[in-house]
Protein backbone atom coordinates (compact mmCIF):
# COMPACT_ATOMS: atom_id res chain seq x y z
CA UNK A 1 0.00 0.00 0.00
CA UNK A 2 1.08 3.57 -0.65
CA UNK A 3 1.17 4.39 3.07
CA UNK A 4 4.80 4.58 4.16
CA UNK A 5 5.91 8.11 3.35
CA UNK A 6 4.37 11.38 2.19
CA UNK A 7 6.92 11.74 -0.64
CA UNK A 8 6.35 8.26 -2.08
CA UNK A 9 6.11 7.31 -5.74
CA UNK A 10 2.94 5.32 -6.42
CA UNK A 11 3.61 1.91 -7.91
CA UNK A 12 7.16 1.57 -6.58
CA UNK A 13 8.34 -1.31 -4.42
CA UNK A 14 11.75 -2.56 -3.40
CA UNK A 15 10.84 -6.00 -4.79
CA UNK A 16 9.40 -5.06 -8.16
CA UNK A 17 10.69 -1.58 -8.94
CA UNK A 18 8.48 1.06 -10.59
CA UNK A 19 5.16 0.06 -12.14
CA UNK A 20 4.47 2.12 -15.26
CA UNK A 21 1.33 3.53 -16.80
CA UNK A 22 0.77 1.49 -19.99
CA UNK A 23 -0.65 4.46 -21.91
CA UNK A 24 2.56 6.51 -21.56
CA UNK A 25 5.37 4.67 -19.86
CA UNK A 26 7.03 7.61 -18.11
CA UNK A 27 3.68 8.47 -16.47
CA UNK A 28 2.59 7.20 -13.08
CA UNK A 29 -0.02 4.43 -12.60
CA UNK A 30 -1.31 5.95 -9.33
CA UNK A 31 -1.82 3.74 -6.29
CA UNK A 32 -1.97 1.86 -4.11
CA UNK A 33 -3.41 -0.83 -6.41
CA UNK A 34 -1.10 0.09 -9.28
CA UNK A 35 -0.23 -3.42 -10.40
CA UNK A 36 -3.84 -4.59 -10.42
CA UNK A 37 -4.94 -1.67 -12.60
CA UNK A 38 -1.99 -1.85 -14.99
CA UNK A 39 -2.35 -5.62 -15.43
CA UNK A 40 -5.96 -5.18 -16.54
CA UNK A 41 -5.30 -2.12 -18.73
CA UNK A 42 -2.36 -3.79 -20.48
CA UNK A 43 -4.33 -7.02 -21.04
CA UNK A 44 -2.07 -9.08 -18.83
CA UNK A 45 -5.21 -10.22 -16.98
CA UNK A 46 -8.95 -9.83 -17.64
CA UNK A 47 -9.80 -9.15 -14.00
CA UNK A 48 -7.97 -8.06 -10.87
CA UNK A 49 -8.69 -7.19 -7.25
CA UNK A 50 -7.56 -3.90 -5.80
CA UNK A 51 -7.82 -2.62 -2.25
CA UNK A 52 -8.80 0.89 -1.22
CA UNK A 53 -8.53 2.98 1.91
CA UNK A 54 -8.89 6.31 0.10
CA UNK A 55 -8.41 6.34 -3.66
CA UNK A 56 -6.45 3.13 -4.17
CA UNK A 57 -9.08 1.62 -6.46
CA UNK A 58 -10.45 4.92 -7.79
CA UNK A 59 -7.22 6.64 -8.84
CA UNK A 60 -5.40 3.72 -10.55
CA UNK A 61 -8.62 2.73 -12.32
CA UNK A 62 -9.03 6.30 -13.55
CA UNK A 63 -5.50 7.02 -14.74
CA UNK A 64 -5.07 3.60 -16.38
CA UNK A 65 -8.42 3.81 -18.16
CA UNK A 66 -10.29 0.87 -16.68
CA UNK A 67 -13.39 0.27 -14.55
CA UNK A 68 -13.09 -0.03 -10.79
CA UNK A 69 -15.69 -0.73 -8.14
CA UNK A 70 -15.12 0.35 -4.55
CA UNK A 71 -17.87 -1.52 -2.71
CA UNK A 72 -19.69 -0.46 0.42
CA UNK A 73 -17.23 -1.07 3.24
CA UNK A 74 -18.03 -4.50 4.68
CA UNK A 75 -19.61 -6.13 1.62
CA UNK A 76 -16.31 -7.81 0.72
CA UNK A 77 -14.38 -9.52 3.49
CA UNK A 78 -11.12 -7.89 4.56
CA UNK A 79 -9.76 -11.13 6.00
CA UNK A 80 -6.19 -11.64 4.82
CA UNK A 81 -5.71 -8.06 3.58
CA UNK A 82 -2.87 -6.20 5.28
CA UNK A 83 -4.85 -3.43 7.01
CA UNK A 84 -4.62 0.33 7.09
CA UNK A 85 -8.05 1.25 8.44
CA UNK A 86 -10.90 -0.95 9.58
CA UNK A 87 -13.16 2.08 9.07
CA UNK A 88 -12.35 2.54 5.37
CA UNK A 89 -10.55 -0.54 3.96
CA UNK A 90 -12.22 -2.61 1.26
CA UNK A 91 -11.25 -4.83 -1.63
CA UNK A 92 -12.93 -4.39 -5.00
CA UNK A 93 -12.81 -5.49 -8.63
CA UNK A 94 -10.98 -3.92 -11.56
CA UNK A 95 -11.79 -4.79 -15.18
CA UNK A 96 -11.99 -3.37 -18.69
CA UNK A 97 -15.79 -3.13 -18.61
CA UNK A 98 -18.50 -2.51 -16.06
CA UNK A 99 -20.04 -5.92 -16.79
CA UNK A 100 -16.76 -7.71 -16.10
CA UNK A 101 -16.22 -5.78 -12.86
CA UNK A 102 -19.80 -6.57 -11.78
CA UNK A 103 -19.22 -10.25 -12.51
CA UNK A 104 -16.19 -10.32 -10.21
CA UNK A 105 -17.97 -8.34 -7.51
CA UNK A 106 -20.81 -10.86 -7.53
CA UNK A 107 -18.24 -13.51 -6.61
CA UNK A 108 -16.52 -11.41 -3.94
CA UNK A 109 -19.62 -10.26 -2.04
CA UNK A 110 -20.22 -12.41 1.03
CA UNK A 111 -20.62 -12.17 4.78
CA UNK A 112 -17.63 -13.40 6.77
CA UNK A 113 -17.78 -14.23 10.49
CA UNK A 114 -14.00 -13.70 10.65
CA UNK A 115 -14.34 -10.04 9.57
CA UNK A 116 -16.02 -8.14 12.37
CA UNK A 117 -17.03 -5.38 9.97
CA UNK A 118 -18.47 -7.65 7.27
CA UNK A 119 -22.03 -6.96 6.14
CA UNK A 120 -24.54 -9.05 4.28
CA UNK A 121 -27.19 -7.93 1.82
CA UNK A 122 -30.66 -8.79 3.16
CA UNK A 123 -31.26 -10.37 -0.23
CA UNK A 124 -28.32 -10.94 -2.58
CA UNK A 125 -28.67 -8.30 -5.33
CA UNK A 126 -28.54 -9.11 -9.00
CA UNK A 127 -25.39 -7.13 -9.75
CA UNK A 128 -25.53 -8.10 -13.43
CA UNK A 129 -29.13 -7.00 -14.06
CA UNK A 130 -28.05 -3.60 -15.36
CA UNK A 131 -25.31 -4.85 -17.69
CA UNK A 132 -27.35 -6.09 -20.66
CA UNK A 133 -26.45 -5.35 -24.25
CA UNK A 134 -26.81 -1.77 -25.45
CA UNK A 135 -27.20 1.54 -23.68
CA UNK A 136 -30.16 1.72 -21.34
CA UNK A 137 -31.92 4.90 -20.32
CA UNK A 138 -31.58 6.56 -16.94
CA UNK A 139 -35.01 8.18 -16.91
CA UNK A 140 -36.30 8.93 -13.44
CA UNK A 141 -32.88 9.05 -11.78
CA UNK A 142 -31.76 12.18 -9.91
CA UNK A 143 -27.99 12.59 -9.92
CA UNK A 144 -26.17 15.19 -7.85
CA UNK A 145 -23.18 16.81 -9.58
CA UNK A 146 -20.28 17.20 -7.15
CA UNK A 147 -18.12 20.05 -8.39
CA UNK A 148 -16.09 20.42 -5.21
CA UNK A 149 -13.58 17.76 -6.19
CA UNK A 150 -9.90 18.44 -5.54
CA UNK A 151 -8.41 20.38 -8.45
CA UNK A 152 -11.71 21.57 -9.92
CA UNK A 153 -11.17 24.62 -12.11
CA UNK A 154 -7.40 24.23 -12.21
CA UNK A 155 -7.41 21.81 -15.17
CA UNK A 156 -9.76 23.08 -17.90
CA UNK A 157 -9.35 20.02 -20.13
CA UNK A 158 -10.32 17.69 -17.26
CA UNK A 159 -13.29 19.93 -16.49
CA UNK A 160 -14.27 19.74 -20.17
CA UNK A 161 -14.28 15.93 -20.07
CA UNK A 162 -16.49 16.13 -17.00
CA UNK A 163 -18.91 18.52 -18.74
CA UNK A 164 -19.17 16.14 -21.69
CA UNK A 165 -19.90 13.29 -19.28
CA UNK A 166 -22.71 15.32 -17.69
CA UNK A 167 -24.20 15.98 -21.12
CA UNK A 168 -24.16 12.23 -21.75
CA UNK A 169 -26.04 11.57 -18.52
CA UNK A 170 -28.64 14.18 -19.47
CA UNK A 171 -28.96 12.57 -22.88
CA UNK A 172 -29.64 9.23 -21.20
CA UNK A 173 -32.56 10.80 -19.37
CA UNK A 174 -31.10 11.51 -15.94
CA UNK A 175 -32.11 14.64 -14.05
CA UNK A 176 -29.02 16.43 -12.80
CA UNK A 177 -28.94 18.49 -9.62
CA UNK A 178 -26.11 20.78 -10.61
CA UNK A 179 -24.21 21.85 -8.66
CA UNK A 180 -24.63 19.69 -5.60
CA UNK A 181 -25.05 22.18 -2.74
CA UNK A 182 -22.55 20.49 -0.48
CA UNK A 183 -18.97 21.25 0.49
CA UNK A 184 -17.21 19.03 3.03
CA UNK A 185 -15.54 20.72 5.97
CA UNK A 186 -11.78 20.76 5.18
CA UNK A 187 -11.17 19.74 8.81
CA UNK A 188 -12.70 16.36 7.99
CA UNK A 189 -9.81 15.50 5.68
CA UNK A 190 -7.25 16.44 8.33
CA UNK A 191 -9.12 14.27 10.82
CA UNK A 192 -9.11 11.35 8.39
CA UNK A 193 -5.32 11.15 8.40
CA UNK A 194 -5.29 10.89 12.19
CA UNK A 195 -7.86 8.09 12.03
CA UNK A 196 -5.78 6.20 9.48
CA UNK A 197 -2.59 6.53 11.53
CA UNK A 198 -4.21 5.19 14.72
CA UNK A 199 -6.06 2.35 13.03
CA UNK A 200 -3.02 1.39 10.96
CA UNK A 201 -0.84 0.82 14.00
CA UNK A 202 -3.44 -1.25 15.83
CA UNK A 203 -4.54 -3.20 12.76
CA UNK A 204 -1.07 -3.89 11.44
CA UNK A 205 0.22 -5.06 14.81
CA UNK A 206 -2.69 -7.50 15.09
CA UNK A 207 -2.12 -8.72 11.53
CA UNK A 208 1.62 -9.24 11.98
CA UNK A 209 1.11 -11.05 15.30
CA UNK A 210 -0.85 -13.72 13.43
CA UNK A 211 1.80 -14.36 10.79
CA UNK A 212 4.82 -16.65 10.66
CA UNK A 213 7.20 -13.77 10.01
CA UNK A 214 10.50 -13.72 11.91
CA UNK A 215 10.34 -12.36 15.44
CA UNK A 216 11.99 -9.09 14.38
CA UNK A 217 9.05 -8.24 12.06
CA UNK A 218 5.98 -8.69 14.28
CA UNK A 219 5.06 -5.05 15.01
CA UNK A 220 5.07 -1.70 13.24
CA UNK A 221 8.01 -0.71 15.45
CA UNK A 222 9.86 -3.80 14.22
CA UNK A 223 9.22 -2.82 10.59
CA UNK A 224 10.51 0.69 11.22
CA UNK A 225 13.72 -0.72 12.69
CA UNK A 226 14.05 -3.28 9.89
CA UNK A 227 13.54 -0.61 7.22
CA UNK A 228 16.17 1.58 8.84
CA UNK A 229 18.65 -1.28 9.01
CA UNK A 230 17.99 -2.08 5.33
CA UNK A 231 17.49 1.48 4.13
CA UNK A 232 19.74 1.24 1.08
CA UNK A 233 17.54 -1.54 -0.31
CA UNK A 234 14.03 -0.59 0.81
CA UNK A 235 14.22 3.20 1.21
CA UNK A 236 16.43 4.39 -1.67
CA UNK A 237 13.97 7.01 -2.98
CA UNK A 238 11.63 7.79 -0.07
CA UNK A 239 11.46 7.16 3.65
CA UNK A 240 8.91 6.12 6.24
CA UNK A 241 7.50 9.30 7.77
CA UNK A 242 3.96 7.86 7.76
CA UNK A 243 5.16 4.77 9.65
CA UNK A 244 6.79 7.03 12.23
CA UNK A 245 3.63 9.12 12.61
CA UNK A 246 1.54 5.98 13.06
CA UNK A 247 3.91 4.51 15.63
CA UNK A 248 3.54 7.68 17.70
CA UNK A 249 -0.24 7.13 18.11
CA UNK A 250 -1.57 5.68 21.37
CA UNK A 251 -4.49 3.42 20.45
CA UNK A 252 -8.21 3.41 19.75
CA UNK A 253 -9.22 4.64 23.22
CA UNK A 254 -7.23 7.86 22.81
CA UNK A 255 -9.63 10.84 22.96
CA UNK A 256 -7.75 12.42 20.04
CA UNK A 257 -8.49 9.37 17.87
CA UNK A 258 -12.17 9.29 18.90
CA UNK A 259 -12.51 13.00 18.15
CA UNK A 260 -10.91 12.54 14.73
CA UNK A 261 -13.17 9.58 13.96
CA UNK A 262 -16.20 11.78 14.66
CA UNK A 263 -14.88 14.84 12.81
CA UNK A 264 -13.75 12.84 9.78
CA UNK A 265 -15.43 9.62 8.57
CA UNK A 266 -18.51 9.87 10.79
CA UNK A 267 -19.22 13.45 9.73
CA UNK A 268 -18.82 12.76 6.01
CA UNK A 269 -21.04 9.67 6.31
CA UNK A 270 -23.79 11.64 8.06
CA UNK A 271 -23.46 14.52 5.60
CA UNK A 272 -23.88 12.30 2.53
CA UNK A 273 -26.84 10.45 4.00
CA UNK A 274 -28.51 13.80 4.62
CA UNK A 275 -27.64 15.22 1.18
CA UNK A 276 -29.08 12.18 -0.59
CA UNK A 277 -32.21 12.29 1.57
CA UNK A 278 -32.92 16.00 1.43
CA UNK A 279 -32.38 16.35 -2.31
CA UNK A 280 -34.00 12.99 -3.11
CA UNK A 281 -30.90 11.92 -5.03
CA UNK A 282 -30.27 8.43 -6.33
CA UNK A 283 -26.52 8.97 -6.61
CA UNK A 284 -23.73 11.52 -7.03
CA UNK A 285 -21.29 11.94 -9.93
CA UNK A 286 -17.85 13.55 -9.82
CA UNK A 287 -14.63 13.71 -11.80
CA UNK A 288 -12.26 10.96 -10.65
CA UNK A 289 -8.76 11.95 -11.74
CA UNK A 290 -6.55 14.22 -13.76
CA UNK A 291 -4.01 13.14 -16.38
CA UNK A 292 -1.33 10.82 -15.04
CA UNK A 293 1.73 12.78 -13.93
CA UNK A 294 5.32 11.96 -14.82
CA UNK A 295 6.80 9.55 -12.31
CA UNK A 296 9.19 11.56 -10.16
CA UNK A 297 11.51 9.86 -7.66
CA UNK A 298 12.57 13.22 -6.23
CA UNK A 299 9.31 15.14 -5.67
CA UNK A 300 7.01 12.11 -5.41
CA UNK A 301 3.37 11.95 -6.48
CA UNK A 302 1.40 14.91 -7.85
CA UNK A 303 -2.34 14.34 -7.60
CA UNK A 304 -4.01 16.93 -9.86
CA UNK A 305 -7.67 15.95 -9.45
CA UNK A 306 -9.40 13.67 -6.96
CA UNK A 307 -12.78 12.95 -5.40
CA UNK A 308 -12.26 9.56 -3.77
CA UNK A 309 -12.56 10.81 -0.19
CA UNK A 310 -16.35 11.18 -0.33
CA UNK A 311 -16.92 7.46 -0.86
CA UNK A 312 -13.84 6.38 1.08
CA UNK A 313 -14.55 8.27 4.29
CA UNK A 314 -18.28 7.55 4.26
CA UNK A 315 -17.85 3.86 3.41
CA UNK A 316 -20.28 4.36 0.51
CA UNK A 317 -19.79 2.48 -2.79
CA UNK A 318 -18.48 4.03 -5.98
CA UNK A 319 -18.08 2.87 -9.57
CA UNK A 320 -15.30 4.42 -11.65
CA UNK A 321 -15.78 4.48 -15.45
CA UNK A 322 -13.61 5.92 -18.27
CA UNK A 323 -15.05 9.20 -19.55
CA UNK A 324 -12.48 10.62 -21.97
CA UNK A 325 -8.84 11.61 -22.19
CA UNK A 326 -6.40 14.49 -22.12
CA UNK A 327 -3.52 13.95 -24.57
CA UNK A 328 -4.54 10.25 -24.63
CA UNK A 329 -4.16 10.00 -20.87
CA UNK A 330 -7.43 8.57 -19.47
CA UNK A 331 -9.90 10.59 -17.40
CA UNK A 332 -12.76 8.94 -15.50
CA UNK A 333 -15.91 9.81 -13.60
CA UNK A 334 -17.09 8.29 -10.32
CA UNK A 335 -20.66 7.33 -9.52
CA UNK A 336 -21.21 7.37 -5.74
CA UNK A 337 -24.30 6.00 -4.00
CA UNK A 338 -25.80 5.11 -0.65
CA UNK A 339 -24.64 1.97 1.18
CA UNK A 340 -25.48 -1.27 -0.67
CA UNK A 341 -26.48 0.58 -3.86
CA UNK A 342 -23.90 -1.24 -5.98
CA UNK A 343 -26.52 -2.67 -8.36
CA UNK A 344 -27.81 0.82 -9.18
CA UNK A 345 -24.32 2.26 -9.66
CA UNK A 346 -23.39 -0.64 -11.93
CA UNK A 347 -26.52 0.01 -14.03
CA UNK A 348 -25.65 3.70 -14.36
CA UNK A 349 -21.99 3.00 -15.05
CA UNK A 350 -22.85 0.45 -17.73
CA UNK A 351 -25.30 2.82 -19.46
CA UNK A 352 -22.69 5.58 -19.42
CA UNK A 353 -19.98 3.23 -20.71
CA UNK A 354 -22.17 2.02 -23.58
CA UNK A 355 -23.12 5.57 -24.53
CA UNK A 356 -19.56 6.92 -24.55
CA UNK A 357 -17.20 4.10 -25.53
CA UNK A 358 -14.48 6.19 -23.91
CA UNK A 359 -12.05 3.46 -22.86
CA UNK A 360 -8.65 3.70 -24.60
CA UNK A 361 -6.37 0.80 -25.44
CA UNK A 362 -2.89 1.52 -24.02
CA UNK A 363 -0.36 2.61 -26.62
CA UNK A 364 2.79 1.87 -24.54
CA UNK A 365 4.25 5.20 -25.69
CA UNK A 366 7.62 5.94 -24.03
CA UNK A 367 6.70 9.59 -23.49
CA UNK A 368 4.29 12.24 -24.71
CA UNK A 369 7.33 14.21 -25.85
CA UNK A 370 8.52 11.53 -28.27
Amino acid sequence: ANFRDNASSSGWSSLGGQTRNPHVLDRNPCGSSSGSAVAVAARLAPLAVGTETDGSIACPSGVNGIVGIKPTVGTVSRRGIIPISHTQDTAGPMARSVADAALLLAVLVAADPDDAGALAFAEPPDLLAGTGTGASGLQGLRIGVYRGYYGAGAHPRVDAVFETALATLRGLGAELVDPLPYAPDPAAFEAEYQVLLSEFKVGLNAYLAGTALPADRRTLADLIDWNQANAARVMPIFGQAVFLDAEATTGLEDPAYLAALHAGPATIRADLHEVLRQLKLDLIVSATNGPAWKTDWVAGDRFAVGSSSLAAMSGFPSVIVPAGNVARLPIAVSFIGAPLSEALLIRVGHAFEQATGARLEPALRPSLEE
